[in-house]
């Protein structure tokens, strides 16, 4: 049995995810054995570890304090954060870049015209600026503007709750309404959520929020309750587990894969709303959103709305700057999408729940949208 020391928060929902995907693994394989304490990120290592001989090690190397005592311990060694990029340990994580394209896309498909993204003031959170430097390129690259905010005490414990907040407020109040804005987690979209109630504007209808990681804690706790982009913690921390089992084995250090793919978005009131007033669109993107894996097309939509289907089209590519018809498949891939990562249904199963005529139907469809086939995205998921 393997000696593995795993140094990961169970304070944060992130933190708990990787360890189920390491559980998991150890589960499967029955070769470890564990020395493991709760703890919060950012904590002193703990005593035991500066005398520890062990075989491998996991862990979200905070600060250098942690980084000098493990790198004393000379074993192999998973880094799952990445805080000191300047650390000879391999680091595996989110892929970020992807994070921020199904945030950038949920808003753009709310029909916000304005955003905002809301970020951390540490230069040492890599992962936090790639989200907010990928989000502001796609929405500029849509020829929109994106305003970024850094709040310079919102991760420290002993932050002025009143002043930072009443500041955050300030810069929401001067956005343009409506706006869309994302969060490079839901620390910080709890954080704006309680700020927009202070600068008095109504969310979602006039400010969209979304965070990231899927708190579920943090998510129900704001008001309104904040969407939030799902990141795998689970694969992370299970892909680490076979990283560092494969380096104790074989005694060389594993290429690491790509970074781990978000499973998807879930959205709560905080960003369930269409940036408009054309009260006609807002029904007609519900009854779409409501209907449409029910195997309905643009007829069905017009007959409900019983207006002019040239009208109807008109206004709604306007504001969603697409089709009805695209809209319908829009929302037919996400429902995919949704089964294809938290389900085991054949995938015949998922065409028909999703709305698709045939499986081959809904796998033409969805390599047109995503560029690969359902079983692929599962693999990946």
């Amino acid at each position: 049995m393997k000696k593995v020391a795993i140094l990961i928060e169970t304070s944060r929902a992130y933190g708990r995810g990787l360890l189920r995907g390491i559980s998991r693994f150890n589960q499967e394989q029955r070769s470890w054995t564990t020395y493991f304490q709760p703890q919060g990120l950012g904590d002193a290592p703990p005593p035991w570890l500066h005398s520890w001989k062990g075989d491998g090690i996991i862990a979200r190397i905070e600060n250098h304090q942690l980084a000098e005592v493990i790198l004393a311990a000379n074993v192999p060694t998973i880094n799952l954060r990445g805080s000191l990029p300047d650390l000879n340990i391999p680091f595996i994580g989110s892929d970020n870049s992807e994070i921020a394209k199904i945030g950038a896309q949920h808003l753009l498909e709310r029909g916000y015209q304005h955003f905002g993204f809301c970020a951390f003031a540490r230069d040492d959170l890599k992962g936090f600026h790639t989200r907010g430097e990928c989000f502001r390129s796609i929405v500029e690259g849509e020829g929109f503007s994106c305003d970024v905010y850094s709040n310079a005490r919102a991760s420290q414990q002993n932050r002025s709750w009143e002043p930072d907040q009443q500041q955050l407020a300030k810069w929401i109040s001067k956005l343009p309404k409506p706006v869309g804005i994302m969060t490079a987690n839901d620390d910080l979209g709890f954080l704006v959520l309680d700020a927009c109630q202070r600068a008095q504007v109504q969310v979602p209808d006039e400010v969209g929020v979304l965070g990231v990681d899927n708190d579920e804690f943090l998510c129900d706790l704001s008001v309104p309750k904040l969407s939030s982009i799902k990141t795998h913690t689970e694969e992370t921390g299970y892909r680490a587990a076979q990283f560092l089992e494969e380096w104790m084995r074989s005694g060389i250090q594993p290429k690491l894969g790509p970074s781990v793919p978000p499973k998807g978005l879930v959205v709560r009131a905080s960003s369930d709303a269409l940036a408009t007033d054309d009260q006609a669109v807002i029904q007609a993107a519900g009854y779409i959103r409501a209907n449409a894996r029910r195997g309905i097309d643009v007829i069905d939509v017009i007959q409900h709305m019983g207006i002019s289907r040239t009208s109807l089209e008109i206004r709604f590519k306007n504001v969603l700057r697409h089709t009805m018809h695209e809209e319908i498949h829009r929302v037919r891939i996400e429902r995919a999408k949704e089964l294809l990562s938290e389900t085991d249904l054949p995938i015949k199963w998922i065409a028909q729940e999703s709305g698709f005529k045939s499986p081959q139907y809904l796998t033409r469809m969805f390599r047109t949208a995503t560029g690969t086939t359902p079983a692929d995205f599962r693999r990946n998921r």
